[in-house]
């Protein structure tokens, strides 16, 4: 009679010990992903408001507001908003694709003032900014927001990112406000509509999200 081999119990732990390091190493490799995008998402957050104001700060005005900018920017595209020279707010939809936009304009002001970098051309297709996961970037005055958030900030203006999965975003709004998507400054919202945020975002859909500053 023929006597069957198997694995002895020393050789099925061993096996186990290391299916379960790859697993661990997996699961960290997956978590060190996810928490370089967050920071890369969460950079634009704090870089921005820093590009706004720093243009304030250097021109006395606010990029994209700036209805002199061809005079003090060399290439700069002058605000023409009919009726709102300079009143201080940025006129326009966060993602406004209107040329004229106050809202569209300030990424030009912000880059030939030297604060950020990016296309000065407003024509380009490279000239639209996008955050690390391919989603748009936009700023705006909270009054203009409102048509899509329904919210109320303390601040006169807020900044938006969109594309973002409801997991990066909880991580998000953990980081840089109260962990809660529909309270404070930060607020998870569902793309193009009305509301005061998600509380518990779901983890795989994608969101926009908005801070005011």
């Amino acid at each position: 009679m023929k006597r069957q081999q198997g694995f002895s119990l020393i050789e099925l732990a061993i096996v186990l010990v290391i299916a379960g390091l790859l697993l661990a190493g997996v699961m960290r490799g997956q978590e060190l992903i996810a928490n370089a995008k967050v920071k890369s998402l969460a950079s634009d957050f704090r870089n921005i408001p820093t590009y706004f104001y720093g243009y304030q700060d250097r021109f006395r005005v606010l990029p994209g507001d700036d209805h002199a900018a061809a005079t003090h920017l060399n290439g700069g595209t002058s605000a023409t908003t009919a009726g709102q020279t300079q009143n201080g707010l940025i006129q326009g939809a966060w993602n406004s694709d209107t040329a004229t936009d106050e809202s569209f304009l300030l990424w030009q002001h912000v880059r030939l003032g030297g604060l950020a970098t990016g296309a000065t051309d407003t024509g380009s297709t490279q000239y639209i900014p996008r955050n690390s996961e391919g989603g748009r970037l936009g700023v705006t005055s909270v009054d203009a927001l409102a048509a899509v958030s329904a919210n109320t900030f303390n601040s006169a203006h807020a900044m938006c990112s969109d594309g973002i999965l409801g997991r990066y975003a909880t991580q998000l709004d953990t980081m840089l406000d109260d962990g809660s998507g529909n309270t404070g400054v930060m607020r998870i919202l569902v793309n193009g509509t009305q509301g005061t945020g998600e509380a518990t975002p779901q983890p795989a859909s994608p969101y926009l999200v908005c801070m005011s500053f």
